[in-house]
């Protein structure tokens, strides 16, 4: 048996298939002709523009928006000055060919996502490995398909898989998914998430140990793989399958079904997303809001600071496929974890108490601007709420409010329609803001308890520091009574309260948290289904 990661829940039983590797041979010669490698650079991303389209498109036909926009991210990056002028430059400059110079720009970019800290913006070095491929194969000539001959009932093994390999998958032949690398926000993960099918990434070094032909079991729930399993091992899995399969059914008739407790209270069951996309997922599984939209994805994956109108158009799109429905959006909590490549930051000893979040936007009101601007014109195309992360002292919620004014003043002035009485929150993850929840209360509409921050300050443990990680304690007693003292602070005052943090999908303390009051539950869209299962019988 091999252990990984589990990626994507399910099992599998298939026959292995190994997705085969185009290789691509570049040399080291110098260029005769610096025009027509510089014309084949730019033809080679006018193809490569084109391609990319047709495929997305082939994706968003066969598996829907949430697989096509996989691909938005390296159209981004074929759009983006600062990799497609530096290879441009890197031709005129050492006088080499287009091949060369794409090779060796892609290397680079690699190199410093694949060394950031942030999982995500790393498992982005995937999209530009993608995208040099592609320019390379367009410039050569060469590149090859890799998924010919993919049988039936296909287990897809891969050292890694590109975004362009995900979006054209036959979901009619593959059943499962197997990587040698990645992580639980790879493009593989993501796509055998949206296709419903299992995935285990990893794996280390899966593709040495496996020959095409081989069956395999895919244990997506525990991470595991078997290599031609004995019949006792097969009857196994086949009959956590047909359990696993049957459960699934049952959760997805729910998806049409109110969230009322046995009691009669209903509860709002919603949805946590990172790009507008997101939103046909949340809907598919029976979300009724959006409480919790985290814009920073907006500003990753990315050379420059998205603009105003860029912004507007993602916020106006997930409020009118929500139509009429809450969406709370976060403004940008960046910093701590999640850096931007093209905004550095200062050094912090200690990063996750350091400049970020509200506090960023608060000095960077270039930023601020922007973000408030956009989501109160989108404002005007549904019911969208606004959210300020990492509030601590109540100076900083009134500043945050008093900037928002001011942005309001500018709008009303500029003749743009935006909702005035548009719903503005906090989130409560910092511990003094959940002791000092009865003032804050008294101050904003709604509260939102973000349990992932909470938890690590309450307890002073790094939830992504392994030394520590075990202090890191969802459970805590002293957790638990600031949620409490801040949902009861919120009732006093007559506002509700909600939770995005991953406790309020954990099957474990929705009962609890049903007990203490909290109002609506925010989750990933996947987790909604099992949650309802939990409310309706309780």
């Amino acid at each position: 048996m091999k252990k990984g990661i589990p990626a994507s829940p399910g099992y599998a039983i298939g026959t292995a298939f190994l997705k085969k590797e185009a290789a691509i041979r570049i040399g080291e010669e110098t260029a005769v002709d610096i025009a027509a490698e510089q014309a084949k650079f730019k033809a080679a991303i006018e193809t490569a523009g084109i391609q990319l389209a047709e495929l997305r498109e082939k994706a968003r036909l066969e598996m829907g928006e949430a697989a096509a926009a996989i691909l938005d991210s390296q159209l981004l990056f074929l759009d983006d000055p600062e990799l497609t002028g530096a290879a441009a430059r890197r031709i005129e400059m050492n006088q080499i060919s287009a091949a060369r110079a794409v090779r060796d720009i892609v290397a680079e970019y690699v190199a410093v996502f694949a060394g950031l800290e942030d999982e995500y913006l790393r498992e982005r070095a995937a999209d530009l490995r993608d995208i040099g491929a592609r320019l390379l194969a367009n410039l050569t000539g060469t590149g090859d398909d890799g998924f010919a001959g993919l049988p039936e009932q296909a287990i897809v093994v891969a050292r890694d898989l590109t975004p362009s390999d995900t979006a054209q998958l036959d979901k009619a032949k593959v059943i499962a998914l197997v990587t040698d690398g990645g992580g639980p926000t790879a493009h593989s993960a993501i796509m055998a998430r949206t296709l419903e099918i299992p995935a285990v990434v990893g794996l280390g070094d899966i593709t040495a140990t496996i020959r095409s032909g081989d069956t395999l079991i895919v244990d997506g729930c525990a991470g595991a793989v078997l290599v031609n399993p004995d019949p006792p091992a097969l009857a196994m899995y086949r009959g956590k399958k047909a359990g696993f399969e049957a459960e699934r059914e049952q959760l997805k008739a729910l998806a049409g079904a109110p969230a009322v407790t046995k009691a009669g209270k209903p509860i709002i069951l919603a949805a946590n997303i990172g790009k507008p996309e997101d939103a046909g997922q949340a809907i598919a599984n029976g979300a009724e809001a959006i409480g919790l939209f985290r814009t920073e994805f907006l500003y990753m994956d990315r050379a420059s600071l998205p603009g105003e109108e860029e912004q507007y158009r993602a916020y106006r799109q997930v409020a009118e496929q929500m139509a009429g429905k809450p969406v709370v959006i976060r403004t940008l909590d960046i910093g701590g974890d999640k850096h931007l490549p093209y905004l550095p930051l200062p050094e912090e000893l200690n990063p996750f108490l350091g400049f970020r979040a509200i506090r960023l936007c608060l000095e960077r009101k270039d930023i601020f601007r922007s973000q408030l601007r956009a989501i109160l014109r989108a404002s005007a195309h549904g019911d969208i709420q606004l959210m300020f992360p990492m509030i601590g002292a109540m100076a900083e919620l009134r500043a945050a409010q008093e900037f928002l004014r001011q942005c309001m003043d500018e709008l009303q002035a500029e003749g743009i329609p935006f909702n005035e009485r548009i719903a503005i929150g906090m989130m409560i993850e910092i511990p003094a803001a959940a002791v000092m929840a009865d003032e804050f209360a008294r101050q904003v509409d709604f509260f939102s308890i973000g349990t992932n921050d909470l938890i690590q300050y309450t307890l002073a443990a790094d939830r992504t520091n392994e030394k520590v990680s075990h202090l890191y304690d969802p459970m805590h007693p002293a957790v638990w009574r600031l949620i409490r003292t801040t949902i009861e602070a919120a009732h006093r005052e007559g506002i509700w309260c909600g939770m995005c943090g991953e406790l309020a999908g954990d099957p474990q303390a929705i009962p609890a948290l049903l007990e203490y009051g909290l109002d609506e539950f925010s989750m990933n869209p996947g987790a909604i289904l099992a949650a309802k299962k939990i409310i309706i019988n309780s």
